[in-house]
């Protein structure tokens, strides 16, 4: 691969940023040094956001003026776009109307997605029992009708012990499964973090 000066200076400032940042959680009289490269991070970070939402919108707005198949949903995500910076810009995410969309438009899209899912899953459950059938296909199907019928409320039926064993599922089980997940991400975040420190790594070319 051809190397290319700039990727050398790139090298060095992300090992020296990465290196100043590190050095500031050891060394208190580097806090500030360290606070300076972060506040810059969140910067460019912004900076990508931006560039990110631009390009976003400009390859859905193409796919709308070129007629493709697919256009309706490019239309529906440009207006919801517009709609959202037209309300929430001037009067801040925080604001009246803001909030108006986000309890009248997006909970309800986010709960049927989640009704949804639980469609879904019973659909895998089904397809689980017959396909592949071993321990595995038992807990998995079980775990899925034990937090749906906690979930669900019938008039007249007693359902307290699916609620308090859908609660331990969520509390014990769930968050375990989570916490697992989060110690394979930070490892693995750190791990990257290291070789781009000493510059094994180098996704910015090279």
């Amino acid at each position: 691969m051809k190397s290319y000066p700039f990727v050398y200076l790139l090298a060095a400032i992300a090992i020296a940023s990465g290196a100043a940042v590190l050095v500031g959680y050891f060394f208190p009289s580097l806090a500030g040094l360290k606070g300076e490269m972060l506040d810059w991070a969140v910067i460019f970070t912004a900076v990508l956001l931006l560039i990110g939402v631009i390009s976003l919108v400009r390859t859905h707005w193409r796919k709308i003026m070129q007629d493709q198949k697919d256009r309706a949903y490019s239309l529906v995500l440009i207006f919801s776009f517009t709609l959202t910076l037209l309300v929430a810009a001037p009067s801040g995410p925080t604001s009246k109307w803001s909030m108006w969309l986000y309890e009248n438009l997006l909970i309800p899209i986010e709960s049927s997605l989640l009704g949804i899912l639980a469609v879904f899953l019973l659909y895998a459950s089904a397809r689980l029992f017959n396909q592949r059938m071993n321990i595995y296909t038992l807990l998995f199907i079980g775990t899925v009708l034990l937090a749906l019928l906690g979930w669900l409320t019938i008039p007249g039926v007693d359902l307290e012990g699916f609620k308090d064993a859908r609660d331990w599922l969520s509390s014990v089980w769930a968050v375990a499964g989570v916490r697992g997940i989060l110690l394979g991400v930070g490892l693995g975040t750190v791990a990257t973090g290291l070789r781009i420190l000493i510059g094994a790594d180098r996704p910015y070319g090279g």
